[in-house]
């Protein structure tokens, strides 16, 4: 993002309210920090972004920018009706969703007659698995979520609860801190594993129950890792690439730390007592893509967001979004959507559409 002098920088801590939201953009999940961050109230801390995204997932729902009859059911009713974002936090939150979806959706048609699976690291409310599972089309896919026991039970307890949820995943069954349905339709399984991500790494870690390490994979980190200290987070890649030959990744975070906006956002974050490692250890999309490349995977891309509202989505999409609400804050957006990156790499047979498809 260019230039803009730290005082004209918006709190966007301040935003919060009926106006307009936090951030919100983490999902605040199974993760950790340095020792200071790894503390319970950290962890709640951390796991309380994920109320910030639901919420601001919602406000995009209610407002036009995304399609997702499932994201209702993860917001908690509160005095006055639906909290709505600003405007730059509605079409950050589209735009994020945009390239994720647009990443998926060409592995899926890549694998298409195959089996194939997709491990969601700290998934938090996320909804992507209920939105993908809800077309009669999908099949033999296997889905994991991990997130800490408190939110996994959490959704189980929503799933039991809410029947258009339990319509997409009927008669889960509960082991241990997770729980599952091995007996989807098309051959369809999903993993839900209540585990802190920091247990990955300990020698006598149980293996992951349901995961394929013989199917094409892609992991999906939304504003997770960044909350690990930088050996953790790559501890926990290492998990699955040490078993998984034929893997992908795709990571969103923030970068560009040390320019005025990018140190107002610090400022922001450390105010709500949250750190994030890795923004100082990868602080550009360059760094991103070579935290990859050491990490294993043979090829890496990138995109800021910035540059997925302009180069993925197209222009009538674009004219359609700007039409919703209108946008007084462009330079404000421009700065936002340049401080965030989407970055994947991959290795292995499954991701031809990647390479074929996707252009940084």
């Amino acid at each position: 993002m260019s230039n803009m002098s730290a005082p004209s920088i918006p709190n966007l801590l301040s935003l919060r309210g009926s106006r307009g939201g936090s951030r919100g953009r983490g999902r605040g999940r199974g993760r950790g920090g340095d020792s200071q961050s790894s503390a319970p109230g950290h962890d709640s801390t951390i796991q309380g972004t994920d109320t910030d995204a639901a919420v601001s997932r919602m406000s995009a729902v209610e407002l036009g920018y995304l399609q997702d009859p499932f994201a209702q059911y993860f917001v908690q009713n509160t005095v006055g009706g639906a909290v709505r974002r600003l405007p730059i936090i509605n079409r950050g939150t589209y735009t994020r969703t945009v390239a994720l979806d647009r990443l998926i959706s060409s592995f899926l048609s890549s694998t298409a007659t195959r089996e194939r699976q997709i491990v969601s690291l700290g998934a938090g409310t996320d909804t992507r698995f209920f939105k993908l599972f809800s077309q009669p089309g999908l099949a033999n896919l296997v889905y994991h979520e991990i997130d800490f026991p408190a939110i996994a039970s959490k959704k189980l307890q929503l799933v039991n609860a809410i029947p258009q949820l339990r319509g997409i995943l009927p008669n889960p069954v509960a082991e241990d801190s997770g729980w599952s349905n091995q007996n989807l339709r098309n051959s369809c399984q999903y993993w839900c594993h209540g585990l802190d991500l920091r247990d990955l790494l300990k020698d006598d870690v149980k293996p992951l129950k349901g995961l394929r390490t013989d199917v094409p994979t892609v992991l999906i980190s939304e504003c997770c890792l960044c909350y690990l200290e930088v050996p953790q987070a790559q501890g926990v890649m290492s998990y699955f690439t040490e078993r998984i030959s034929n893997l992908a990744i795709t990571i969103y975070e923030p970068v560009f730390p040390d320019d005025s906006f990018g140190k107002q956002m610090v400022s922001n974050l450390a105010a709500r007592r949250i750190r994030m490692p890795t923004l100082d250890a990868y602080p550009n999309p360059q760094k991103q893509q070579l935290r990859l490349r050491e990490a294993g995977f043979s090829l890496a891309r990138s995109l800021i967001i910035g540059d997925v509202w302009r180069k993925w989505v197209t222009d009538d999409e674009r004219e359609r979004v700007d039409s919703l609400e209108g946008l007084d804050e462009v330079e404000e957006w421009n700065l936002l959507a340049d401080h965030y990156v989407v970055v994947w790499g991959w290795r292995g047979d499954g991701f031809q559409g990647w390479e074929r498809d996707l252009t940084a």
